[in-house]
C-alpha cells in the first residue's frame, strides 16, 4: 500500500469508506487500519488526508449532518410556505414526514450512523450531538410548532417528542424493516411493506395533532 498521498481523490475514497464501516460497524469497532486497507492506503497517507480517527468521523459525521440538513432545510421550506388551515397544514406536514421518509431511505448510511451514536458508539465525541443533532432537532421542532400554531392545531402536542418519533421510527424502519408472523424480515424495498408503514407513520403523527390540554 502506498504511503504517500496517491491523488487528489484519496480524501473522498477515505471518507466514502469510513462512513460505510463506521454505519457497518460502528465507530469502537472500526480501526483506522481497516479503513486504510478498504481504500488500499496505509495509516499515514489517512492520517495525512484526514487526520487520526475521531477527526475522520468528525468529518463523516459532518458529512452525514450536511446532507440531512440540506434534505430537512428544503422540506422545512415547503412546510413553513403552506396555507393556513388546518387541512393545509396537516398535508404540508405528512408532506414534511415523507420527505424524511424519503431521504432515510435513500442514504441509508445517515440513519445507520446515527443508530449507533444512539447505542453510544463514540460516546466521548459530545459535540457531533451538540453541533449537529441538538440544534436541527430545535429548528425542525419550531418551524412544526409555528405551522400548528398557525392552524390552531396539536395545542396539546409534544412538538419536540413528535420530531423525535418521526426521527427514531424512520431510522428504525429504513435500518431493520419489520418481521412478519413467519419471521422473514420486509424492508424499506417491500412495497407493499413500505405502504403500510408509510400509512401508520401518517396515523401517529395526525393522532398527535388531534390532542388536546
Amino acid at each position: 500500500m502506498s504511503s504517500q498521498p496517491d491523488d487528489g481523490h484519496s480524501r473522498e475514497r477515505i471518507l466514502a469508506a469510513a462512513t460505510r464501516l463506521f454505519a457497518e460497524r460502528g465507530y469502537d469497532a472500526t480501526s483506522t487500519r481497516a479503513i486504510g486497507e478498504a481504500v488500499g492506503l496505509n495509516i499515514a497517507t489517512v492520517a495525512y488526508h484526514v487526520g487520526a480517527k475521531p477527526e475522520l468521523y468528525r468529518a463523516v459525521m459532518r458529512r452525514a449532518h450536511r446532507a440531512q440538513r440540506e434534505a430537512v432545510t428544503a422540506a422545512l421550506r415547503r412546510l413553513d410556505a403552506c396555507g393556513p388551515t388546518p387541512e393545509e397544514t396537516r398535508a404540508a406536514l405528512l408532506a414534511f414526514v415523507d420527505s424524511y421518509l424519503g431521504f432515510c431511505l435513500d442514504h441509508p448510511e445517515v440513519p445507520a450512523l446515527w443508530m449507533r451514536r444512539w447505542l453510544a458508539e463514540g460516546a466521548e465525541l459530545e459535540e457531533i450531538e451538540t453541533e449537529f443533532a441538538g440544534p436541527l432537532v430545535a429548528e425542525v421542532a419550531g418551524s412544526v410548532r409555528a405551522a400548528l400554531d398557525r392552524a390552531g392545531l396539536g395545542t396539546g402536542a409534544d412538538v419536540e417528542l413528535l420530531v423525535f418519533t418521526i426521527v427514531w421510527t424512520a431510522h428504525s424502519f429504513g435500518q431493520a424493516g419489520v418481521l412478519a408472523p413467519s419471521g422473514r424480515r420486509l424492508g424499506p424495498h417491500d412495497l407493499p411493506t413500505l405502504d403500510r408503514f408509510r400509512r401508520h407513520l401518517h396515523a401517529v403523527v395526525t393522532g398527535v395533532l388531534d390532542q388536546r390540554p
